[in-house]
């Protein structure tokens, strides 16, 4: 009898480990990169990268497939992490302060919050009152003056400002603004990553006999781009659009690796890493488009998009988690969760005893994923996004939804939905909208009232509008970029190898462009358009108001093999506002063609 009320015990010990823990309380540590994208690490398919040290993590812990940030831009996400809210509740819907609205805009943007408010609770506030010392190392960008980390619960501030990207990669950290707080002193030629790593590592040793949580959002590898020449040389290869093949980012990603690899060795040096709960993720997705570089830091493929976008590039990050003591090597989960988790899931790690003070604060959207530690599957849960601004990366404003395999995507501008199956079409390439409606209309439901639940702000029609304005000379461009299109799947591209509009492999989808004339009279147009071999002879038709013009679209050998073409006139009489329709009539190939502008020059 007793040899079998110890193999139950035992048996009890191994199918809930919560019981272990609670025993005594994990120390925490979270590492948050900026800007990663989920595909730039080795466990998660890159073959390009090197990130030995989160790989390895990922082999001896639980690595997620379906990880979401709240957000796909940095600020936002960053406050869901920090309260265990959506950063609707707390009005920080952008980085912040945000992107400025501009006379192209259909919509002025809702404004924001630009700090996290004091009445939060967040977790590092949380764990102070379970008696664990806090510190932060590395990226705040939630509030200036009044609203440093300090004052939201961290009783160490490395870093840690109101600005968003660093204010210098190499020593000394300062600027014109001003200097990194904790960083005023430093070695020539000193790197932030590395210097970050360093203090995170000062921090465990002085701390080993207390608890302790970690908080290490990196800077890196957020641009400016700035690595370590040594690191990038190692990466000899010349920069493709389309594919991971960025050697100075490359570089930020090893040392990045390397820095997560020395806070972990310094746990397992001072043996405090079976009960460290170490989780590690991104603030959104990777940054796909150029902003003003000659090549995009990184691809996401076979995710669509990047940072900024809805798409599951864009929003859809790593997440890997390590505790010996609670869960197993090699782990993989497929459950969908999201930033709002990491909240529950530290408190549910760290219960205290019953004497301890409770964490109360507003009511928190996330739930603890400790439950998948020890291989329970949990109950559906859907996932939302609000966005209503436009990114610097191109992106107009919308929100999405994520319920089981099927996500939403409604854009504001117009009222257009995209309804997509993540599991069967990673890449979202097939609109299922016309396919399965009743899906699209329960899940536009669900999203409209979870708007209405979080307080979500919308954006409202921008009086000023002037839409692709001429230059001095009279000559307006109507970019790929700056159309709406109609129908299932004709899009816009904006990864640098494309910026087009294509996918037009429907003759009924449609594109508009809206333009601005400010003086009147008679147009030639100019067409820039690729088509794929034996896909050529496409009829197209352009109108404005009553104007119609017709052209065959020209086989060019390639879909992005571009060619401008003058195809005929267009006469508008007065000044104003119009629109240009552009439908195909015909499609005998597989696309109709990709089309990256149409330019309307005054005819002389």
């Amino acid at each position: 009898m007793f040899r079998f009320l110890l193999s139950v015990s035992l048996c009890l010990c191994g199918s809930f480990p919560s019981a272990r823990a609670a025993e005594k309380q994990p120390n925490v540590v979270l590492i948050v990169i900026d800007d990663l994208g989920q595909r730039d690490l080795g466990c998660y398919g890159s073959t390009f990268y090197k990130t030995p040290n989160i790989d390895r993590m990922a082999k001896e812990g639980l690595r997620f497939t379906d990880f979401y940030a709240a957000c796909p831009v940095c600020s936002p996400t960053r406050a869901s992490i920090m309260t265990g809210r959506y950063p609707q509740r707390m009005n920080i819907t952008d980085w912040i302060p945000g992107r400025k609205d501009t006379a192209d805009q259909r919509l002025k943007r809702s404004e924001i919050s630009n700090e996290l408010p004091l009445e939060e609770t967040t977790i590092a506030t949380a764990l102070k009152k379970r008696g664990y010392v806090t510190a932060l190392m590395g990226k705040w960008h939630l509030g200036g003056t009044g609203f440093e980390p300090e004052k939201h619960g961290f009783d160490v501030n490395i870093a840690g400002d109101q600005t968003g990207t660093p204010r210098s990669y190499f020593s000394p950290f300062e600027n014109k603004q001003g200097k990194m707080p904790g960083l005023e002193k430093a070695e020539d030629g000193e790197y932030l990553t590395d210097r970050l790593a360093a203090e995170a590592e000062k921090f465990i040793e002085k701390n080993k006999d207390k608890r302790f949580f970690l908080y290490l959002p990196h800077y890196g590898v957020h641009t400016p781009l700035r690595a370590k020449q040594s690191v990038t040389d190692k990466y000899k290869v010349t920069p493709t659009h389309g594919k991971q093949s960025n050697p100075v980012y490359a570089a930020m990603v090893e040392s990045m690796d390397e820095a997560v690899g020395r806070v972990l060795k310094k746990l397992d040096d001072l043996k405090l890493s079976d009960n460290t709960l170490v989780i590690f993720t991104s603030d959104n997705g990777g940054l796909a488009t150029l902003e003003g570089m000659p090549f995009a830091p990184t691809s996401n493929a076979p995710l669509r998009e990047g940072k900024g976008y809805l798409y599951e590039g864009g929003v859809r990050v790593a997440c890997v988690m390590k505790w010996p003591a609670m869960i197993k090597d090699g782990t993989v989960t497929n459950e969908v969760a999201n930033s709002n988790d990491f909240f529950e899931t530290i408190l549910k790690a760290t219960t205290p005893p019953l004497n301890d003070p409770d964490v109360a604060g507003k009511p928190r959207d996330g739930r603890s994923l400790v439950p998948i530690f020890q291989g329970v599957r949990m109950k559906e849960w859907p996932v939302f996004w609000h966005y209503p601004h436009y990114a610097n990366q191109g992106s107009r404003p919308g929100g999405a939804v994520r319920r089981g395999d099927y996500k939403l995507i409604e854009f504001y501008e117009d009222g257009r939905r995209e309804l997509f199956d993540v599991k069967k079409d990673l890449s979202e390439s097939r609109n299922l909208i016309v396919a399965n409606p009743e899906i699209a209309k329960e899940l536009a439901a669900e999203l409209d009232k979870w708007r209405k639940e979080v307080g979500a702000k919308m954006p409202t029609p921008n009086a000023d509008y002037k839409p692709n304005p001429p230059n001095k000379d009279g000559v307006i461009t109507m970019h790929a970029r700056t159309a709406l299109v109609n129908g299932v799947m004709l899009r816009f591209e904006p990864l640098p190898h494309k910026n087009t509009l294509g996918f037009w492999v429907n003759k009924d989808d449609y594109a508009t462009f809206d333009f601005t004339v400010e003086k009147g009279g008679t147009f030639t147009v100019e067409v820039l358009q690729g088509c794929g071999k034996g896909s050529g002879g496409s009829e197209v038709e352009l109108a404005v108001g009553a104007e119609k013009l017709a052209f065959t679209v020209k086989d060019t050998g390639g879909f992005q093999a571009f060619e401008a073409r003058e195809v005929g006139t267009l006469k508008v009489e007065k000044a104003g506002r119009y629109t240009m329709t552009v439908k195909a009539k015909t499609k005998p190939g597989a696309a109709v063609m990709d089309l990256r502008q149409i330019v309307l020059k005054p005819a002389k």
